[in-house]
Formats: C-alpha cells, sequence, structure tokens
C-alpha cells in the first residue's frame, strides 16, 4: 500500500522521481538533495468504494421518468404504493439481466429488483 514519505533530513513531503539511468524508481525531497530508493513501486492507489445504491446505478428521480414502463401489478414494500417504473440492467458480479423496480411515490423512491 502506498502511503506519503517525509524527509528524514528536513520532514518535507519525498515526490516519486525517476532514476532513467539506473532505471529505478527514488523518493526525492524538493527542499534539500535528500533522495532514497522507493521499496515499494506503488506511487499512489485509488480505492473507489461504492454503496449498495450506486452499484444498481438508479438515479432518485427515476420515478418522472415518463420514457420508462409503469406497473401496477407490484407493491412497494416500504410504503404499499401500487405503482413502480421497472428497467433491466446488469447487476456488478452477476450475469444475465436483473429487472430493477423504483416506487413512484414522490415521498418513498424505495428501490428492489425481482
Amino acid at each position: 500500500m502506498s502511503t506519503m514519505k517525509f524527509c528524514r533530513e528536513c520532514n518535507n513531503i519525498l515526490y516519486p522521481k525517476e532514476d532513467r539511468e539506473q532505471k529505478i524508481l527514488l523518493y526525492a525531497c524538493r527542499n534539500c538533495d535528500h533522495q532514497e530508493v522507493a521499496d515499494n513501486f506503488c506511487v499512489y492507489r485509488n480505492e473507489i468504494h461504492h454503496s449498495v445504491g450506486e452499484r444498481t446505478q438508479v438515479l432518485q428521480d427515476v420515478a418522472a421518468d415518463p420514457t420508462l414502463p409503469r406497473t401496477k401489478s407490484v407493491r412497494c414494500a416500504a410504503c404499499n404504493h401500487g405503482e413502480a417504473v421497472f428497467f433491466q440492467a446488469t447487476a456488478r458480479g452477476e450475469e444475465g439481466m436483473t429487472l430493477f423496480f423504483v416506487c413512484c411515490n414522490p415521498n418513498c423512491g424505495n428501490r428492489w429488483r425481482d
């Protein structure tokens, strides 16, 4: 895992620097001339954590979308409303298509899948 490194001489941040002649990665201080060989080749790591709602990629106002089909054959488990918008999409980590429902009650917005 990549962490910030600090200069042993002046405590400023060490920045990654390439030594093209020796073909090695160094960390160099921009304040003084201190350099050290990198013990790890990972310079930056960006970890993105998604919530369950983001993984389905459902927008909040999808129930107001007039282009999506609606059904009155399902009931929302959260508010018992009798109308929902539905669409098919691939869920991450799963094969095939999944049927997603969004409650049309403007005060609810509950999402579920079949």
